[in-house]
């Protein structure tokens, strides 16, 4: 397992990419390292890459509580960035013909 590694990690949930209109794979909580080392170039084909490996370990939880056990149980030093979650007003199709329209439909 990880059991010598020492460094900084971030505890969060991930957002939702763009690519994708549901909320699937959003609840689970991620444990990702920070990189101690700096990315170098490669001049032949241009990738990045780094030192470190530990920038590549990323780790998911069900809950909030198991990734900061896990962090404190390692002797990780971790930071919990919690996400606000946007206000979801429940609607109807039919609520875009309704009479009482703030605006007017457009077409």
């Amino acid at each position: 397992m990880v059991e010598g590694l020492m460094g900084f990690a971030r505890i969060f949930r991930p957002s939702k990419s763009a690519m994708q209109s549901g909320r699937a794979k959003t609840n689970v909580w991620m444990l990702e390292f920070e990189t101690d080392a700096a990315r170098s170039s490669d001049p032949l084909m241009g990738w990045t890459s780094s030192a470190d490996t530990q920038g590549q370990v990323r780790l998911s939880f069900d809950t909030r509580d198991e990734a900061i056990f896990y962090a404190q149980k390692h002797g990780l030093a971790f930071q919990v960035m919690d996400r606000k979650d946007p206000k979801r007003i429940p609607r109807s199709y039919g609520d875009n013909f309704t009479f009482y329209r703030r605006e007017p439909w457009s077409h």
